[in-house]
């Protein structure tokens, strides 16, 4: 049931869901990845506007996913290995590249044919495609590397360092070294992150050399971290920078800090030869620091560095031994005699005699030294028995009444082994061959070398240990699972009365309704109808009937294509024109004319609807297919015209303000006046309980009020004398129906003139899309021009970044748009948006209460205020303290429906419904001090 829950609130458009119900499924079902495909790239396009914490929940999430569904993007391409990289690889040109490993390929099939042969080479030679999908992954995730949430930087470098392509993933190193400026935890969590990548691929951060220097002022879990990484960087070209850097350390008052500093120049000096021997030399000259723990962690690091080449190092040896009178760390100790243990033949004067003090001290040193003692005696007494058999049996009888159980056992082991008895095995013989066997120089390698089993950035990472509830990435698949179970099909808001029309016109041929015959008589009739109307009508009405004629047939069409499918729909509202009219006189007339003009109207309808669905000759479905495609391309542009139309010649008749809404209504009667006259009374009755609301809500409408304030984008101090302004025309955009149409002026404040003005580099965020004006070859001198642009803003109120040129200069410039200028305004009644607010509740409701000050509560005073505010159409109420707004996204289409309910004590209630609850939140915000000042 409750996966159940979670698949629902997945397919959930909001962005407020997504973060929650992806953090949801992590606890509850996270290897149902079946559930994440069809959502797949739903989540990849809403990340950007997740709230922060639901980002780096989903980016996790979609990594593990990514793993799962996509090939690895680091095999090696073998197009990309060229014949002298092959030679120079000591291989033939009949190489081929198996798992990223060169191979021979000389033999052949015996049988195999050079066709076969050719299909193998462009098999094993096929590039890696990356899957779009991995790809607008990657792509989406980028611009989270600017989030000022430290987490979401993380976690998109998580996901470019286990998911991008090698040559890709040095792009996130730039941000988390800008990590480094936060607070500690946040700088501990990075650079352990950071290590552990520098170890695979040092150039990633090899730029940033510098940014990893230890501050005095930097804690000590801070100072090691950078030290990691600083060694992992380490090579022959800045080794001579950095071991100045650690001589610096060295001296540190921290000396945690200083003993990790020697053991990096020891790891510097195993990873790069060439410093070896200066390395050596000054871990030497620090054995006579007089600090005891950096005298301790240098001979530990310098025995390291002896196992490597111990033959030209007897006097550091002997060195060391002089050291055992005055070091007191257990561990230094212990390397010192193991060291002299192991190399007893080079110093065969000193060992005999450190075995002496060693055994007057022994039953006062430390567990650790016993055991080295134990086994300096046991390699003397093997190799100079004559000097040392006494001193080792000594020791042996020491270590046989020791306190400690390790040195008891240590003990019998060691006598049963060396000294010969009845009761001596088989190993006795090879005791030599155990004690003095050559051991391995030791590798010093980096405490972050395991580490990367473990996801970056996660808890497991940074303790080095699973932790409870860590989910592990699994490895790329062989071959990718298939791309087509994240196909989801899409249907956009403003396409759906087109894809109504295609899917009513693709039934019609198979409707033959009428005869052949009948056809022809409907024609005859309307055409002998047609011409008994009177030239003085034509004359006076012409252009009116004509524009009209157009869109009630544009209408009527769309209408009888769409009644097959609106049929199966209970009779819910009334017909668009009767709902519409302005007053009961035209509807009135409305009615005279279709009771006029019935018979004509009704053989026009018929003819025309049975000519679309029923020809049978070549030519006639030609033109009529031709004729059909054109009525549909112009069906949708002449509705949108219908409204911009009257209202213009309403406007001219009348000097009348558009704000005295008492008389305003958004649709003109001479719309609906034809509509009826080209309609049969039959059709008019079967349709008017057809549900248009759905075409009511996405008709734009012109704006009620259009702002004139201009916005400054250049100023002409900054721009060298051009000056630039910009306004928002609230006019639908020609440039793409999906922009926000934006003037600019362009005015030249010099006395020169200025050339070639142009836009020039776009810095826009994720899908975010800009029309931009032709180039303007001059502008005189104190001369203005004004030019439209498009910009696509996705429903977000990011800025768009462009660069405004001239010939000689270019200037950085932004444009951010109001919440209120990324809508349009629709029509619709008020019934229509009481049932789409009912859809719209929920996380999609928003409301807040405000005070409205005094002169604001009057009718027209609040609508004008409002629609000042945000592009807004007015939804006739019929109650005078409800007032309602609803416009549309530019982008998405999706609604906006805005209520403003006055209520006792000049409060009223604010509502916003709406899908895109981001915007409608910010709208609230910028609405309600419009409402509540002067």
């Amino acid at each position: 049931m409750l996966i159940e829950v979670i698949e629902k609130l997945l397919k959930d458009k909001s962005t407020l869901v997504a973060g929650s119900v992806v953090m949801a499924f992590e606890e509850v079902c996270p290897d149902r990845i079946d559930l994440i495909h069809k959502n797949y790239r739903k989540l990849c396009n809403l990340l950007v506007d997740v709230e922060e914490w639901g980002q780096v929940v989903i980016i996790h999430m979609l990594t593990r996913y990514a793993r799962t569904q996509f090939v690895s993007p680091w095999k090696e391409d073998p197009a990309s290995f060229s014949a002298q990289d092959i030679s120079a690889l000591g291989m033939n040109q009949d190489c081929v590249i198996k798992d990223g490993v060169l191979e021979e390929d000389n033999e052949k099939d015996f049988y195999e044919s050079d066709e076969e042969q050719k299909e193998k080479d462009q098999k094993v030679k096929k590039p890696y495609a990356m899957d779009p999908d991995h790809r607008l992954l990657i792509r989406n995730t980028k611009p989270l590397l600017q989030s000022r949430n430290a987490a979401v930087v993380m976690a998109v470098a998580q996901l470019y360092w286990h998911l991008a392509p090698k040559s890709e993933a040095g792009i996130v190193s730039k941000s988390l070294v800008r990590l480094l400026r936060s607070n500690r935890e946040v700088q501990y969590i990075v650079l352990q992150n950071i290590a552990t990548m520098s170890i695979q691929r040092k150039g990633m951060f090899e730029p940033y050399l510098k940014s990893f220097y230890v501050r005095s002022t930097d804690p000590t879990m801070i100072k090691t971290s950078k030290l990691e990484i600083l060694t992992n960087l380490a090579n022959e070209a800045n080794i001579s920078t950095l071991l100045r850097e650690f001589q610096t350390y060295v001296k540190s008052q921290d000396k945690q800090f200083a003993a990790a500093t020697i053991q990096a120049i020891g790891r510097c000096a195993t990873n790069i030869s060439e410093v070896t021997d200066t390395c050596l030399n000054g871990l030497v000259c620090l054995l006579s620091n007089r600090d005891e723990i950096v005298v301790a962690e240098s001979v530990v690091v310098i025995k390291k560095l002896l196992q490597t080449q111990p033959a030209h190092h007897g006097e550091i040896i002997k060195h060391m031994a002089k050291l055992l009178d005055t070091i007191t760390v257990p561990v230094a100790r212990a390397s010192i005699l193991w060291l002299i243990g192991e190399y007893c033949e080079r110093v065969p004067k000193i060992a005999p005699d450190v075995l002496r003090k060693m055994a007057k001290s022994f039953t006062n040193e430390d567990d650790l030294v016993k055991l080295q003692i134990l086994n300096l005696g046991a390699k003397l007494y093997l190799t100079n028995s004559k000097q040392t058999k006494l001193l080792t049996q000594y020791i042996l009888n020491l270590g046989k009444y020791d306190q400690s159980y390790d040195i008891r056992d240590r003990t019998r082991f060691i006598r049963q082994l060396i000294v010969p008895n009845e009761k001596s095995g088989a190993l006795s013989k090879y005791a030599k061959k155990i004690f003095l066997a050559q051991k391995p120089a030791p590798l010093l390698e980096s405490p972050f070398k395991d580490r990367d089993r473990f996801q970056l950035g996660t808890l497991s990472h940074t303790l080095n240990t699973k932790a409870i509830g860590y989910l592990e990435l699994s490895n790329w698949p062989e071959v990718a699972p298939d791309p087509s179970v994240r196909n989801v099909e899409v249907i956009e808001l403003g396409k759906e009365w087109s894809v109504a029309l295609g899917k009513a016109k693709k039934e019609k041929p198979t409707e033959k309704f009428y005869s052949d015959s009948e056809e022809e008589e409907s024609a005859s009739t309307t055409d002998t109808e047609s011409e008994s109307t009177s030239e003085s009508e034509k004359e006076k009405n012409g252009k009116e009937e004509g524009s009209s004629m157009e869109n009630s047939e544009s209408s009527s069409e769309e209408l009888s294509d769409s009644e097959s499918e609106s049929k199966e729909g209970s009779a819910k509202k009334k017909f668009k024109t009767t709902e519409e009219s302005d007053s009961d006189d035209t509807e009135k007339k409305t009615k005279m004319i279709s009771k006029k003009r019935e018979s004509s109207g009704s053989s026009d309808s018929e003819s025309s609807s049975t000519e679309e669905s029923s020809s049978d000759s070549e030519s006639e479905s030609d033109s009529e297919s031709d004729a059909e495609s054109r009525k549909h391309k112009n069906a949708i542009a002449s509705k949108r015209k219908q409204m911009a139309v009257p209202e213009k010649k309403a406007s001219s008749k009348q000097d009348v303000s558009l704000l005295d809404l008492d008389d305003f209504n958004p649709v003109s009667t001479p719309v609906a006046v034809p509509t009826p006259a080209i309609l049969s009374p039959s059709l008019v009755a079967d349709l008017e309980g057809l549900s248009l609301s759905r075409s009511s809500v996405i008709d734009v409408s012109s704006p009620i009020f259009v702002p004139m304030k201009t916005h400054e984008l250049l100023h002409r101090m900054s721009g060298k004398g051009l000056a630039a302004h910009y306004h928002f025309s609230r006019q639908p955009c020609i440039y793409g129906n999906q922009m926000v149409s934006v003037q600019v002026t362009l005015t030249n404040t010099t006395d020169q003139k200025l050339e070639n003005i142009h836009v020039g580099e776009r810095k826009l965020p994720a899908g975010m899309k800009m029309h931009v004006f032709n180039p303007i070859e001059f502008l005189e001198p104190e001369e203005s021009i004004t030019v439209s642009m498009g910009i696509d803003f996705c429903d977000s109120t990011q800025t768009a970044s462009f660069q405004l040129c001239t010939k000689e200069d270019h200037f950085n410039v932004n444009i951010q748009p109001p919440v209120g200028e990324l809508l349009l305004p629709v029509t619709m009644s008020e019934k229509d948006f009481k049932t789409e607010q009912g859809m719209l509740t929920g996380m999609n409701e928003t409301s807040t209460t405000i005070t409205v000050a005094p002169q604001n509560s009057t009718r027209l005073v609040l609508l004008e205020k409002v629609v000042k505010a945000a592009n807004l159409g007015v939804v006739p109420s019929g109650q005078d303290n409800i007032h309602r707004f609803s416009a549309k996204t530019v982008h998405s289409g999706s609604l906006m429906l805005v209520t403003v309910e006055l209520k006792e004590g000049s409060t009223a209630q604010l509502i916003i419904n709406t899908e895109k609850t981001v915007i409608g939140s910010i709208l609230l915000r910028e609405l309600k001090p419009v409402l509540s000042q002067g």
